[in-house]
């Protein structure tokens, strides 16, 4: 038990910044607190209906992990995340080993405005701004109480990605519609504080960092493939329209010529 209890002190660290040593009303401290350095972090509202540890199996779950839009967007959720599971390894001494964080059915809206920059760049420039500068590629020296955590995998199981491009000027695409509705495969985001580890308070950062990295690149396909469909259909009537007017002209000018015998 005391090994299992080492492992799950070290999860909470990585997920809200902070090692509670109590057992008593721990998921309501917990909730809260991530309620409370999530929305620092992401510099908007967050909100967590439920948090419910299980010392026994040495799991976690969060239910109801929403996220509020930045500041210039609409009113709705920029993501919720449905039900984030975790799993813990038997390790006992540092890096303490996350076996994996699993994401499941989260619901993402990628939102731009009328500048062309998306909601979710905005919640990543803001969670970078408090992250450690270089990145984890630099070796990580764990100075305070804060242990050391690798998370081996962080699985999101089948997102569903709203894109929204309203407010965006489109110039001479005149899209048919702005807003699209897809749900991606299950993808793996990179590992977190591997091989090293990083301070667990930096680990939940760097886990959103790596989710929201990963649905960047996501969304922004989706819409370079948009965009490239409609110039090509866009290019496809001007050389039918091209095409059309050298056809007329053909036709007025051997009219003409046969007009003149």
């Amino acid at each position: 038990m005391k090994k299992i209890l080492v492992i799950v002190l070290v999860l909470l660290a990585a997920f809200i910044g902070v090692v509670f040593y109590l057992a008593s009303g721990i998921d309501e401290l917990i909730r809260s607190q991530m309620e409370t350095q999530g929305s620092k972090a992401l510099q908007t509202e967050v909100r967590v209906s439920k948090v419910e540890l299980s010392f026994a199996e040495a799991r976690m779950s969060i239910s109801g992990f929403n996220v509020q839009n930045p500041s210039g967007y609409s009113n709705d959720q920029a993501f919720s995340l449905g039900e984030v599971k975790l799993d813990l390894g038997t390790s006992t001494q540092e890096p303490y080993i996350v076996e994996e964080v699993l994401i499941d059915a989260p619901t993402v809206l990628y939102e731009v405005d009328a500048s062309g920059k998306a909601n979710l760049v905005v919640l990543k420039d803001n969670l970078q701004a408090m992250l450690p500068k270089g990145g984890e590629s630099q070796p990580q020296q764990n100075t305070g109480p804060s242990p050391v955590v690798s998370v081996q995998k962080v699985t999101i199981k089948d997102a569903k990605l709203r894109i929204n491009f309203e407010a965006m000027d489109t110039g001479e695409l005149k899209l048919d519609k702005k807003q699209y509705e897809l749900t991606l495969p299950t993808f793996q985001s990179e590992p977190v504080g591997v091989p090293n580890g990083l301070p667990a308070d930096q680990v939940g950062g760097a886990i959103m960092n790596s989710m929201l990295d990963n649905l960047i690149k996501q969304a922004k396909k989706k819409v370079k493939d948009i965009f490239e469909d409609k110039a090509k259909e866009k290019a496809k009537e001007k050389i039918e329209e091209e095409k059309q007017k050298l056809e007329e002209k053909a036709k007025e000018k051997l009219k003409n010529l046969l007009g003149n015998k």
